[in-house]
């Protein structure tokens, strides 16, 4: 397992377990220091069971943002309960570090399954991770990225593209 996958799962096991917000390694991978936005995906055999993320990041170093971010997954994501103690050997991990968002002014700059998009109508924000199962078409993208910040399908909306480093 990498280590920035490790991090994610004794986060969330520290958690559950103890209560506990564990802190981040001493010594710091080059993959986890800097800042990015990361996204932490937990899967319960093959199915989603929790994904939370940010597309900025929000802490001063990417292992915090893991550590955050994987507890949040596994305690806050609103379409599920939270994660519990004797689900903890059933779940798969996977962290999305992502680049720094980018404008797109042409749809033909974008590729569902290399980047992932945020897209803004007004207060309204809604992002969708790249390569993701059945988004094939960059309109399904858009489409699904609308739906999720609540942005009518004829609104309009700026949109922003950005790549993710994925660990599992």
């Amino acid at each position: 397992m990498h280590p920035v996958v490790l991090l994610a799962k004794k986060s969330i096991e520290e958690y559950i377990k103890n209560g506990k917000i564990i802190e981040p390694p001493e010594e710091l991978i080059p993959e986890i220091k800097g800042q990015a936005g990361v996204f932490v995906s937990l899967k319960k055999k093959g199915q989603l069971r929790g994904c939370i993320g940010t597309f900025m990041p929000s802490y001063d170093s990417v292992a915090k943002e893991i550590i955050m971010n994987a507890i949040a997954a596994a305690t806050r994501d609103p379409r599920f309960p939270s994660v519990r103690e004797s689900e903890l050997n059933e779940i798969t991990y996977s962290v999305d570090i992502l680049s720094a968002p980018e404008k797109v002014n042409h749809l033909n700059e974008l590729d569902p399954k290399k980047y992932g998009i945020i897209v803004i109508s007004g207060m309204k924000k809604g992002l969708l991770l790249p390569d993701l199962e059945g988004v094939n078409t960059i309109e399904e993208q858009i489409n699904i990225a609308k739906m999720k910040a609540g942005i009518d399908y004829g609104d309009p909306v700026d949109i922003y593209r950005f790549e993710v480093r994925r660990y599992k």
